[in-house]
């Protein structure tokens, strides 16, 4: 298995975590879908499995019961989140309020378009 597509997953959702508040749902899940070619119930409880401490034990729990957490890129990602989180908090605390509401109604668009315009 390659990792480094599941730590720039990581990275990637720390950093827009750390900037937006965001992670699992808006990038985790799509990107395991698209890059890594999880299915929907796969990838999103690999995503809750790597946000397990702060955001869905029971629902990881349930996912992992049902043999739908692929552990090992759990992992991986949840090291990508706790490095890229901090990175993200440091680039969206140097800029103004209007850039960074800017920046993530584009990233917003971009994700909903990408998700409209796709079959998988």
């Amino acid at each position: 298995m390659a990792y480094l597509p599941l730590v720039a997953i990581g990275l990637a959702a720390g950093v827009l975590a750390g900037m937006f508040g965001i992670g699992g749902g808006l990038v985790i899940v799509p990107a395991l879908l698209y890059f890594m070619k999880l299915g929907e119930v796969d990838s999103i409880g690999t995503s809750l499995a790597a946000l397990i401490p702060p955001v869905g034990l029971l629902g990881a729990l349930e996912y992992y019961r049902t043999g739908h957490v692929n552990l090992k890129y759990a992992l991986v990602i949840a090291a990508g989140l706790f490095v890229g989180a901090y990175f993200g908090a440091r680039i969206i605390l140097a800029l103004p309020p209007v850039i960074i509401r800017r920046i993530y109604a584009v990233f917003l668009v971009v994700v909903a378009a990408r998700m409209l315009l796709t079959s998988r």
